[in-house]
């Protein structure tokens, strides 16, 4: 039996994931890019995603399932019918190039201004902690996150229906091919899972296998309506972006247990956000993406500070599936040809990443 930890390293060789074919295993990773105004994805997106479709695959920027999920100004939502009409454009248009389209559902619980939440929504978490640090307003610039309300069991059923309903008419109505869940990075999902965030003493809290009680159980509702084969799902172990704690007694545990449960329900792949590097993060205390992967069995996509042939490469060799570059992305939406080529990459003006308009957009 060949191993799981042997990979096909040819970067432009196409890539079965799950019953969709991939024209190569270079992923655009999901990036905020804050151009959704009223949270409705419109017609400007429609032309940033379609003008970077040689991706093998493109994952949406986060998305919320939710009126309460909305945490930043101007991310998109996918739960009113207006928001799916948005989607089914720039699914359409990915898809008339040649592309393959997943929408990341991002619900970013406590990590959220009350100046950012739509009328009708509220800031929901696994316990009333305060995350540390400041949220970015159209109103006011830099204000202090809001103290959630620790989330009952009917708020987490709710929730999980959310997720269950967005992914459904993602797929049904707007034609997109897959749903990721954004389990990473401090929002909502990782919230459960992390220690600091989840303080909660009945059977969503405490031990490993009950603070991964909500993701486990909102993946399977997830893949029992739109099918494992569509369903993707992201995590960051060590990660300590939002004011999570980086490491701690049961991570290896935990994720080993995720892998496993998501192995079981048939999830398309795993997605390990590698924020060491550039991105400052602390490093990885164990190889725990080998960890990942030998639980999972299935595809891992993966990356960090990749912008060369060599760095995809290495990715791959690293017993991943596939590749996410990110940063790159914003400034070359021809990032694949650019590769194959070897030419240099443009940089992106970071001052441009989250403003309302097409400068620093889809004007490079």
């Amino acid at each position: 039996m060949e191993s799981i930890f042997k990979t096909d390293t040819d970067i432009f060789k196409p890539f079965k994931l799950g019953d969709i074919e991939l024209k190569n295993k270079i992923v655009m990773a999901p990036m905020t890019r804050s151009r959704a105004i009223d949270n409705v994805p419109n017609d400007l997106m429609a032309k940033y995603y379609g003008q970077r479709a040689s991706a093998g695959l493109i994952i949406s920027e986060g998305t919320s399932p939710s009126v309460n999920g909305i945490g930043y100004p101007r991310i998109p939502g996918a739960y009113s019918p207006e928001q799916i009409d948005g989607w089914k454009e720039i699914a359409k248009t990915i898809h008339e190039k040649g592309g393959k389209f997943f929408v990341q559902l991002m619900h970013c619980g406590r990590i959220c201004a009350a100046e950012n939440v739509p009328s009708g929504g509220e800031v929901l978490a696994p316990s009333a902690v305060l995350a540390d640090g400041l949220m970015f307003t159209d109103e006011k610039g830099e204000v202090p996150h809001v103290t959630p309300r620790a989330m009952a069991i009917s708020d987490i059923e709710h929730a999980q229906q959310e997720y269950v309903d967005s992914a459904m008419m993602l797929i049904e109505r707007a034609g997109v091919d897959g749903v990721e869940l954004h389990s990473a990075n401090g929002y909502l999902m990782d919230q459960f899972l992390n220690p600091k965030s989840n303080l909660r003493s009945d059977i969503y809290g405490g031990d490993f296998k009950n603070r991964a009680r909500f993701v486990v159980e909102t993946a399977k509702k997830v893949a029992s309506a739109i099918g494992g084969n569509k369903l993707g799902i992201r995590f960051s172990p060590y990660g300590a972006m939002n004011d999570v704690e980086h490491n701690y007694d049961d991570l290896v545990e935990l994720y080993s247990y995720l892998a496993s449960e998501l192995r079981t329900i048939g999830l398309a792949y795993i997605h390990i956000v590698d924020h060491t590097g550039s991105m400052g993060a602390p490093n990885f205390k164990t190889d725990i993406k080998k960890t990942i992967k030998l639980n999972f069995e299935g595809p891992v996509i993966s990356g960090g500070d990749v912008d060369s042939k060599e760095d995809v490469k290495q990715v791959l060799e690293n017993s991943c599936d596939l590749a996410y570059i990110g940063r790159p992305y914003v400034s070359n939406p021809d990032l694949v040809e650019k590769l194959k080529d070897g030419k240099a990459l443009t940089e992106p003006n970071p001052d441009l990443f989250y403003t309302p308009g097409p400068e620093g957009y889809t004007d490079y």
